[in-house]
């Protein structure tokens, strides 16, 4: 079985921004205040945007096959929103893996959703609920009590929104790093600063901790067997061992 856990980290959508509120030529910096101000208007609190006017800036995926393991952020720190989405799906249209994400049903997949429509990315497998393969009848990526994505946050709350806690929370709480010096609330401020690289190491420990979250519950369910937890663990070690990447390093680091 093909597994593949991911993460995306986005900005202000500030050209939709500027439609939609007609700000006119506001520079970018000054058309997101006035995107978070319109929406802490609106909710009376909170400055998080809705869904559609978050631009993706970078998609960090792991991938566990055979006896493969890989973690890589797709595209280039050039990669533009549209490279990135469609490297994403054709991701899935090649490998048709088990999607594993932390909030990905009520955040992540909706943004890509909608960003795939603003780009007219096609996506035939993912869409799939029957149409092109019987099997996606009773297994598909959309229905929300089936298993080709785990939204973690989702199931170990019980689909209960009141009992959610954050990854970081529940990462440190069972031993893995957790946040590593950033957080989704720091992007738009380091993305504006040309921290594009930190962003994108920031996503791929994001996907580490939500990975090994992934592999305890697969330990509490019974599909793998305290050695097979114990393998699969050492595997990501000697990954990110191998790995010539500072932030890895880091996250290994942490882990011990």
């Amino acid at each position: 079985m093909n597994v593949m856990a991911f993460d995306i980290e986005t900005i202000p959508d500030v050209e939709g921004g500027r439609r939609l509120f007609e700000l006119g030529d506001l520079s970018d910096a000054d058309t997101a205040k006035a995107m978070f101000a319109l929406r802490r208007q609106k909710t009376g609190d909170s400055e998080f945007l809705q869904h559609h006017l978050h631009r993706v800036v970078a998609i960090s995926v792991l991938l566990r096959s055979g006896d493969s393991f890989k973690l890589w952020s797709l595209g280039t720190p050039e990669s533009d929103e549209a490279d990135l989405i469609k490297r994403f799906f054709e991701g899935i249209e090649r490998y048709t893996p088990t999607l594993v994400s932390w909030n990905g049903g009520g955040f992540d997949l909706p943004v890509l959703h909608y960003r795939s429509l603003v780009h007219g990315i096609s996506a035939a497998r993912y869409w799939d609920t029957g149409g092109d393969d019987r099997d996606f009848r009773w297994n598909n990526y959309l229905s929300r009590f089936h298993a080709r994505h785990t939204d973690l946050m989702d199931v170990l709350a019980g689909y209960q929104l009141r009992a959610a806690v954050p990854l970081d929370a529940l990462a440190s709480l069972l031993g893995f790093p957790g946040k590593m010096g950033m957080s989704g609330a720091h992007v738009w401020d380091q993305y504006r600063a040309g921290k594009i690289e930190e962003i994108r190491d920031y996503c791929e420990t994001d996907v580490l901790n939500t990975y090994l979250i992934y592999l305890r519950w697969e330990l509490t369910r019974g599909n793998l067997s305290e050695t097979g937890w114990q393998e699969e663990c050492q595997r990501v070690r000697d990954a990110l061992e191998d790995a010539d990447k500072e932030h890895l390093h880091a996250f290994l680091a942490a882990w011990q």
